[in-house]
């Protein structure tokens, strides 16, 4: 490759070609032309180690803007020599880049160095907390109980004996993962000394063995808002499990459920009820006071006349709103109470009312 082609035509894009289709149409040429697959073919090697420069330059923004400005003088020679590298010298030399493009953990970065696989966060935990209305519509503080690991008070989490501390793997170093090449395509996978954590534990803590953890009962004090209801999640950041060695905590989950009550009903952020009168208090009308479930006094106001199964709604008494933008409704169902047993006195009484209501009725008629 004494007289070098144009990149762009190398790889045949544009010049103004995004970087997605740069890379694409190098992924390509690199599949198509690889030595793995036209053995004994120079012509393909030829043109894969001309895709490989081309696209070393024009996926880096500053060899680009040196090249599109000055061509191939602009890179002044510096960099990799493809001239005279064999395939592989090249696959051993942009190993990143590879891996990148094939599936492999360690990414290209821009400068071609390997990414340190950041340690996995500890594992969520879920839990269900049962309440009763009441404690549903006032919310509050309530601890949920956990039967897990926690991080070891001994050795801080690291899993190493006081007065040491956990080491560089010299097999990953550092990264966590190991490759394997087979043929073109490079393969990852976690190491197996370090568990994928990049760091091994010389000397292990006598209290979690080098875990980093132990098993224990511990309580979580969990902030319920006002209004919480039925199938709701509340998550507790950094409450789950820890995570492998100073890796960051899961959260917690917690499902509420909320108990029936005996004498209200939630709809939403409705309440309901059922208020019992008698016949003279359905006639007469009344006002009267029910104490809801969190605690409440309210004033419920029935008409004069009202019907048997009539509903009486008070706006603004229900349940509370998780947004805070006030409250639902209370309901309240009127039932009237037919006494079983009546005195003489009351019998005779409801005689002459029933007469009287029949003579409205009929003067009302003739008029």
């Amino acid at each position: 490759m004494s007289e070098k082609r144009d990149f762009y035509e190398i790889l045949g894009v544009a010049r103004e070609a995004s970087d997605d289709e740069i890379r694409k149409a190098y992924r390509q040429s690199a599949l198509k032309h690889h030595p793995d697959r036209n053995q004994g073919n120079p012509e393909a090697e030829a043109k894969f180690k001309e895709a490989t420069e081309a696209y070393t330059v024009l996926s880096d923004a500053e060899k680009r803007a040196a090249y599109d400005r000055f061509g191939h003088a602009g890179l002044g020679g510096a960099g990799f020599d493809f001239n005279n590298a064999g395939v592989g010298d090249i696959l051993s030399h942009f190993q990143d880049m590879f891996s990148d493009f094939f599936g492999g953990a360690g990414g290209f970065n821009g400068g071609g160095g390997r990414r340190r696989r950041q340690p996995d966060r500890g594992q969520d935990v879920r839990v269900e907390l049962t309440l009763t209305l009441a404690q549903a519509l006032t919310g509050g503080k309530h601890e949920v109980s956990i039967h897990g690991a926690v991080s070891c008070e001994t050795c801080h989490g690291s899993g190493a004996k006081a007065g040491t501390k956990p080491e560089t793997c010299n097999q990953c170093r550092g990264t966590g993962q190991v490759t394997a090449q087979r043929g073109f395509i490079m393969f990852s996978s976690p190491c197996a000394r370090c568990r994928g954590t990049g760091q091994t534990i010389a000397i292990p803590c006598d209290a979690c063995r080098g875990q980093g953890a132990v098993e224990k009962q511990r309580k979580v004090l969990v902030n319920v808002p006002a209004g919480i209801d039925t199938e709701q999640r509340l998550r507790v950041p950094g409450q789950g499990m820890p995570g492998p060695g100073n890796a960051p905590s899961g959260d917690l989950y917690v499902d509420i459920e909320v108990e029936p009550d005996s004498h209200f009903e939630r709809h939403g952020n409705d309440l309901g009820t059922r208020l019992t009168l008698s016949f003279a208090e359905a006639a007469l009308g009344m006002s009267t006071k029910i104490i809801v479930p969190d605690g409440r006094e309210v004033t419920v106001k029935v008409d004069a006349g009202c019907q048997p199964g009539s509903i009486v709604v008070v706006k603004g008494e229900g349940a509370p709103r998780l947004d805070r933008g006030g409250r639902g409704d209370l309901h309240v169902m009127v039932a009237v109470q037919v006494p079983k047993k009546l005195s003489k006195n009351a019998k005779r009484l409801l005689q002459e009312l029933e007469s009287e209501l029949k003579g409205e009725g009929e003067a009302a008629s003739a008029s």
